[in-house]
């Protein structure tokens, strides 16, 4: 099946179990507080409207799917192994349900326990039975013919030999290969003669560059019948970048990305970003509006430092920090460098002379890091994302590779800090770690390095 209607289709399970998870936080509500279920199990009453809880939805209804999503819920075969599926929806509950009761412990809202553990029961049992309603119709909509979708398959002999089995190993497409047609060989005039003897649905092609005469038949051939046909664009080689299929004024363009392809999920991180951001500073206003007071008053210069830093796709941006050194740092640098720590063109030292006393305790916990919540609402920085490097690191990078770390907006957090931070000596390693974090991005991630990074900072591990 197309990656368009996968997708389609995992957001459509997605909002089912959103509105699952919340239906069982509303039954269970209401039945903690049905006074039959009350006098039955000899529960006194509660006395808290379901008012005070509508809020718990907002975190209630994306967690459910969010959670599940991160422990592979959705990647399942609908038909595949029925205790695969019990066992991660089981997990998931059960972490939603954690989640669900540090919240309400935290907002010090008294709930009745037996009111989640209703909650987690429910939810299973009805994301369950969605489940086993799914595998239903799909096994009644795979045993019948109008159902099915019966293709032929175009190209050469060991590509045809690559899609069959491909094809073979997810009957859950419930996708028949009815002919295939080697362009070798075969004149591809004879694909009509296939469409109108199989009454086919679609046509896949897979074929070398050197065949770009008889592709090209085949698709128009496809275009006369109305037939569908998906052209495989593994021809160009690609190692990392996902090939989508866009639109260009009329024109059909095939896309390269090396970057998340995620558009719902990326919105949905600039929305935390700037809620977050917003929080942050609201919360932590006294206490930045002190920090500022005591840079003010141990050191003469300026409260903030800027400095030009490589943004999205290396574009330049003024980033925010707290100064944690002497006013002429920058001109110091060039009489240290010959003691960097650090392997690659960034520059680190322990025990950096150009730092403040107040500044030394200020990059140990990383507070001088603070400011740049501006950047984040500015949208030149991101609460997670590879850090932003000075423009002349950026300028000294000897692999070209190293660049790929630009093509996703910058953090204040990353796998790097909660890694050992300043303790990695290795540029290369470092880089590593942000392109890991790039290629296989996804809220849940970013959710993980925000909580592990807390524990990082309070302890100042890897701190300089």
């Amino acid at each position: 099946m197309a990656a368009r209607e996968r997708q389609i289709r995992l957001l459509l399970h997605q909002w089912v179990d959103a509105c699952l998870f919340g239906l069982s936080f509303w039954l269970a509500y209401a039945l903690r507080t049905h006074p039959r279920v009350c006098e039955w199990l000899d529960l006194p009453p509660v006395p808290i409207p379901f008012d005070a809880y509508l809020w718990v939805y907002l975190l209630l209804i994306p967690a459910g799917p969010l959670t599940l999503e991160a422990l592979g819920f959705y990647r399942r075969p609908v038909l595949g192994p029925r205790w695969q599926m019990t066992w991660c929806l089981l997990r998931g509950v059960v972490l939603v349900c954690m989640g669900l009761t540090l919240l309400l412990f935290f907002t010090q809202l008294v709930t009745p326990r037996w009111m989640v553990v209703w909650f987690g029961g429910l939810a299973f049992g009805l994301v369950y039975t969605k489940q086993e309603l799914l595998r239903w119709m799909y096994r009644r909509r795979l045993t019948q013919p109008q159902f099915r979708r019966r293709v032929v398959l175009v190209g050469v002999p060991s590509e045809l030999a690559r899609l069959r089995r491909q094809v073979e190993a997810h009957p859950d497409e419930g996708m028949d290969v009815v002919a295939e047609l080697d362009v070798t060989r075969e004149d591809p005039a004879r694909l009509v003669q296939l469409l109108h003897e199989h009454s086919v649905n679609g046509v896949i092609i897979s074929a070398e560059h050197t065949h770009f005469e008889q592709v090209q038949q085949v698709i128009r051939a496809c275009e006369t019948e109305g037939v569908e046909a998906w052209l495989m664009a593994e021809f160009f080689r690609t190692e990392i970048s996902r090939t989508t299929l866009d639109d260009f004024y009329g024109r059909p363009v095939l896309v390269f990305r090396a970057t998340p392809d995620k558009p719902v999920q990326l919105l949905l991180k600039r929305v935390v970003d700037v809620v977050g951001a917003l929080v942050l500073l609201t919360v932590l206003a006294i206490p930045l509006l002190g920090v500022a007071l005591l840079i003010r008053l141990t050191s003469p210069g300026p409260v903030l430092f800027r400095q030009q830093r490589a943004g999205l796709n290396g574009r330049p941006f003024t980033m925010y920090k707290f100064r944690s050194m002497v006013t002429n740092a920058e001109q110091l640098k060039h009489e240290l460098e010959q003691l960097n720590e650090m392997s690659g063109p960034v520059f680190k030292l322990t025990n950096d002379p150009r730092v403040t006393p107040i500044g030394r305790f200020l990059r140990r916990y990383s507070i001088d890091e603070l400011p740049q919540l501006i950047n984040v609402l500015r949208g030149e920085m991101s609460l997670v994302g590879p850090r932003p490097l000075p423009l002349d690191e950026v300028a000294r990078f000897d692999d070209v590779a190293h660049r790929r770390r630009l093509s996703v907006k910058p953090g204040l957090t990353c796998l790097w800090q909660i890694s050992g931070r300043s303790e990695l000596r290795d540029f290369k390693e470092w880089v590593r770690l942000d392109l890991e974090y790039i290629d296989h991005w996804s809220l849940w991630l970013d959710f993980k390095i925000l909580l592990r990074t807390i524990p990082v900072v309070l302890t100042a591990k890897g701190a300089k």
